[in-house]
């Protein structure tokens, strides 16, 4: 019996405008993330190209009925796989925040950490996407 596809509900579409924004940022100004790519990668700005472009085809795939099962699992992959990005970005942050103790740097770092949990709904978004 073949799966019925996921309707496009608010999240779904809500991650689908998500990754059209990032993408799309990854692409026009790509040295806003180079800072999230770890050190220990090789070519850090093809990595933001390829990443910006594999938003945008999550994207494209939530959208459309036929391949969003696809496009739900690759989402789900694609936001494990910029995680340490995330890790990266609360790292730098956090000895930033060490470094000059003001406010601002602190309150900086403390909005990276408690942006990390938030992988979490929207990995659940793109599995519920998948039909998972």
């Amino acid at each position: 019996m073949p799966r019925t596809v996921a309707p496009l509900t608010k999240d779904i579409a809500a991650l689908a405008g998500l990754f059209i924004t990032s993408g799309t940022t990854h692409l026009v100004k790509p040295e806003v993330f180079e800072p999230l790519v770890p050190s220990s990668l090789p070519r850090r700005r093809e990595l933001i190209y390829v990443s910006g472009i594999a938003e945008l085809a999550c994207a494209a795939g939530l959208l459309h009925p036929r391949t969003r099962r696809y496009a739900g699992l690759a989402s789900a992959a694609l936001l494990l796989a910029i995680l340490p990005g995330n890790v990266q970005m609360s790292a730098n942050y956090g000895k930033r925040a060490q470094r000059k103790g003001t406010p601002a740097a602190q309150a900086a770092f403390a909005g990276t950490l408690a942006r990390l949990p938030m992988q979490l709904p929207l990995i659940r978004t793109a599995l519920k996407a998948a039909g998972r």
